[in-house]
């Protein structure tokens, strides 16, 4: 073999030269080519990490930058939520105040239609008594001529004087008098009549127009409720579904257990003397239904791990969930400065506050649902077990106790006590928070 590589690597001698003499040592070519592929390897290798290392860093910066960026965005959107939250809050109270303000007013209509209608009654049937009265009268007044003519053909055209005494007495001038006031009476009370009822009339259309503009305008309110109701429930639906929850589980369960200020909003339930109920009814029945499942939802939200363990820009993660070395990796790892806070995600009780092999300083918080989370590899933990936090309260500082290669926040998500991915509900947040 130094025969075949002395051709490139010839033979050399290397002289040491010292006070007792002079020495040389042989370098054979076989010596020479191994000196030489250690030397190339450990260049190559040294081109190869500092590239790696330049890659890395620049990875960092970038990922940091991206970091920054997205929280920028997400504390944007949680303050257009917060200011959609709040307008869509204060309209639906001015709304349901409008609601009120229109439903009195409908009531008072109703009651001055049912006014109006009863004095058209009595009106017409105040003119069918004077028309049954005018009718008799005239009745009477021709049979009084009737009986005059047959008299006076009797008397071939003379008048017997008893008789025209009796008819042109004091008794006959009194009651075609009184007949003459009772058909200028019955007259005028007939005119009067028509006037009412005619005023009437118009009251009751101007009544049922100014219904007519209530109920366009109802409308419209109910319609712009709707939409802010729909527009305000698809994140929370998304949110929820993204993390595989199922909705009808989750209002039955915060329903169960409902507890704080106010109660649930109940639907309005109005007398309708035994007819079905209106169409704006419902419509308002279906909106504070939506308005209670949005409520429900925002006490599920804080119930449930939503809220990230770190603030934004502190952390980089570097460990995902999944199999590493042949091993459940049953979390993800977030590395940062020994001392980040770190932060609960969701209300619940602090099960287990001390150190455990493997995770270090750890803290276990059991949440409703069955939902549990972990924070390990701590540097110091400022909560107690048995105490009772809610989400974003500080629980500790983030470290690198028991077994880590670096400062990091190892974080579990654990249903039933089977581990699940923390980022399908941290990116299932994001729709929100």
């Amino acid at each position: 073999m130094n025969r075949k590589l002395e051709t490139s690597f010839p033979e050399q001698r290397l002289f040491l030269r010292s006070e007792q003499g002079t020495r040389f040592v042989i370098l054979s070519p076989l010596t020479q080519l191994i000196a030489w592929t250690v030397s190339a390897a450990f260049v190559a290798w040294a081109i190869i990490a500092t590239a790696v290392l330049i890659m890395d860093s620049i990875g960092s910066g970038n990922v940091r930058e991206q970091t920054q960026r997205e929280q920028r965005l997400y504390e944007e959107r949680l303050q257009i939520l917060a200011t959609e939250r709040d307008t869509r809050a204060a309209e639906a109270a001015a709304a349901q105040e409008r609601f009120n303000l229109a439903l009195a007013q409908i009531s008072d209509m109703q009651s001055e239609l049912l006014s109006s209608e009863e004095r058209r009654r009595e009106l017409e049937t105040g003119i069918n008594v004077i028309q049954s009265t005018l009718r008799r009268t005239m009745n009477e007044r021709d049979a009084a001529r009737g009986s005059v003519e047959a008299m006076l053909a009797e008397n071939g055209g003379e008048v017997p004087a008893g008789s025209f005494q009796m008819a042109a007495g004091p008794d006959l001038s009194q009651t075609v008098t009184a007949l003459t006031e009772a058909l200028d009476m019955t007259s005028a009370e007939r005119d009067a009549a028509r006037t009412e009822a005619r005023e009437a009339r118009e009251a009751t259309d101007e009544l049922i127009y100014e219904a007519r503009l209530r109920d366009e305008r109802n409308n419209q309110i109910f319609s712009q409720l709707e939409d802010a109701v729909t527009v305000s429930l698809e994140p929370l639906d998304k949110m929820f579904s993204a993390a595989g929850m199922s909705t009808d589980s989750i209002l039955a369960t915060v329903r169960r257990g409902y507890s704080g200020q106010g109660g649930p909003l109940m639907p309005m339930i109005l007398s309708t003397k035994g007819s079905a109920a209106d169409s704006d009814m419902a419509r308002a029945n279906n909106i504070l239904g939506e308005l209670d499942r949005m409520n429900i939802y925002r006490i599920a939200a804080e119930k449930l791990p939503f809220y990230m363990p770190l603030r934004p820009g502190s952390f980089r993660y570097t460990s995902g969930f999944g199999s590493r070395w042949g091993r459940l990796h049953a979390g993800t790892d977030m590395a940062g400065p020994v001392g980040t806070p770190i932060y609960a995600t969701a209300d619940g009780v602090v099960t287990h506050a001390d150190w455990q092999s493997g995770y270090g300083r750890l803290v276990k918080i059991q949440h409703e649902f069955g939902i549990e989370t972990r924070y390990g590899h701590m540097s110091r933990i400022r909560v107690n077990k048995g105490q009772r936090v809610s989400r974003g309260d500080l629980i500790g500082d983030m470290g690198n106790s028991g077994r880590s290669t670096g400062p990091h926040l190892h974080y579990e998500i654990r249903v039933g006590g089977n581990a699940i991915n923390p980022m399908t509900y941290i990116q299932a947040g994001r729709n929100v928070f």
